[in-house]
């Protein structure tokens, strides 16, 4: 009678063992120790970022990326899959039916006869402790884990999309400009032949000349084909065959140049707006959960459990003219002795849940580091660029006067060769710059945690083309 009792109380409410799920605190500075390059008062501005780099083709290519990647699609599978797991472990929480039935036809003494069986099982475990309530909590923050995963993964494709669409623009200005010095320096070689012939120069000075056409030309085929390999990557980050944007990206267009200053907000931001820091959070939560989860299972379990049956000469009879018998009843089972086991199982989880805060934190320090990093990256690349212009303008004065002089008979050769070499130096380094500032603002909104901001709809499968591949559903 006392058992029926605790059951009966047990239904009306359970007690929920094991430790409640905080959030994590760590210790931020105030104040991201910032370049000229960032506003570090004002919030980040993080949705859409990449749009701010000004290039319509960028914008397309990430939607189609959000749309085709399969590190994305892997990502949707995973939430999909903690949702199925979740809903999972709620039915833990509810009682279950079974249903039975059996017919049998036998012969005995030349008679024949016929039995027909119907029954329902049903059972439903108490809760009592919280054990199956700690489960679902858990399995909850999993869930919240994978969407997380999706957002870093999203978070990853992106930037990687950028910075390769602005590598590639970078090398084919590069090989424009490995070409236009070429042919400058083949004209620079034929009028140097030209003043040997009339003795206004030496036969070194014309190899010389050619030499250096030639070997600004052979830098072009090492090039062509980085921005090959480049272009083939952003293919496959897009879902597609490495191949499919080559006729695309054919026509050049100017390096992307984002706008300056970019505002970075506070290192508390990055708690809200990092998903790996969020998917830490989330594992830490899960991982809080599981102790109670491990720490009910050292209590009593008790279940309720129920059968009904029928048997009958006909089918038509079951139910009426069958014989009906039914068993209800409790049960109760308690853990004696187990080796320690259970004790070892509670230990094992709370060692799993200071792991998973001890994760949290690296998250929290990776990605101050990140943006700290990006930051000082960017503002001393605006630096170098503005130094790296002026003196593109000034080796393009001294090559314009050095090759007039020269071909007055004024200057020597020596003095058009340093000009063209310097020049083209120089000119190349400021495309090597400027691809540097847009990529440094890729870093920093990625540190930043700026990411897809739209609806990611994570339900549909991924279908299967047996022409072109895997690829995930276009939404």
């Amino acid at each position: 009678m006392g058992l029926l009792l605790a059951l009966t109380t047990a239904l009306g409410g359970c007690v929920v063992v094991g430790p409640d799920v905080e959030k994590p605190t760590v210790s931020l500075p105030m104040k991201w120790s910032a370049g000229s390059a960032v506003k570090p008062s004002k919030p980040p501005e993080l949705s859409q970022w990449w749009q701010r780099l000004g290039d319509p083709m960028l914008d397309e290519l990430v939607n189609e990326a959000v749309a085709g990647n399969l590190d994305v699609a892997t990502a949707k599978a995973s939430i999909r899959e903690a949702r199925a797991s979740y809903r999972q472990t709620v039915g833990t929480l509810l009682p279950s039916a079974n249903g039975s039935g059996a017919a049998t036809r036998s012969k005995s003494n030349g008679d024949i006869s016929s039995q027909f069986q119907a029954g329902v099982d049903a059972s439903w475990e108490l809760d009592l402790f919280g054990g199956n309530k700690r489960a679902v909590e858990a399995a909850r923050y999993g869930m919240d884990a994978a969407e997380e995963e999706l957002r870093a993964a999203l978070l990853t494709m992106i930037g990687d999309v950028a910075s390769n669409y602005v590598t590639a623009r970078g090398y084919q200005a590069r090989i424009a400009l490995a070409r236009r010095t070429a042919a400058s320096q083949r004209e620079t070689a034929a009028i140097t032949r030209n003043k040997f012939e009339a003795g206004g120069a030496t036969a070194a000075d014309v190899a010389t000349a050619e030499g250096q056409a030639s070997s600004t030309e052979a830098g072009i085929p090492s090039l062509e084909a980085a921005y090959a390999e480049t272009v083939h990557r952003l293919s496959v980050l897009t879902g597609r065959a490495p191949g499919a944007l080559v006729e695309r990206m054919k026509k050049p267009r100017p390096v992307p140049a984002p706008r300056l200053p970019i505002p970075a907000g506070i290192p508390a931001d990055i708690l809200t707006a990092r998903p790996d820091v969020r998917l830490a959070e989330a594992q830490y939560a899960s991982a809080t959960a599981k102790i109670g989860q491990a720490e009910a299972a050292r209590y009593p379990s008790a279940s309720l459990t129920g059968n009904i049956a029928t048997n009958g000469a006909k089918l038509g009879d079951l139910g009426k003219s069958s014989s009906i018998s039914w068993v209800f009843g409790p049960s109760l089972t308690v853990p004696i002795f187990n080796g320690g086991q259970l004790k070892a199982a509670v230990e094992v989880t709370q060692a799993q849940r200071d792991q998973s805060f001890i994760a949290y934190q690296a998250a929290v320090l990776t990605a101050l580091e990140d943006v700290e990093n990006a930051i000082v990256a960017l503002s001393q690349e605006r630096i170098r660029s503005g130094k790296l212009a002026s003196a593109a303008r000034s080796y393009g004065e001294a090559n314009t006067v050095a090759r007039t002089l020269f071909q007055a008979g004024s200057s020597s050769f020596l003095d058009v060769l340093t000009a063209e070499r310097s020049l083209y130096s120089a000119s190349d380094a400021l495309i090597e710059s400027r691809v540097a500032i847009a990529t440094d603002y890729v870093a920093l909104n990625k540190a930043l945690g700026g990411g897809w901001s739209g609806a990611i709809d994570s339900s549909k499968p991924v279908i299967v083309d047996k022409r072109m591949g895997p690829h995930l559903a276009r939404q």
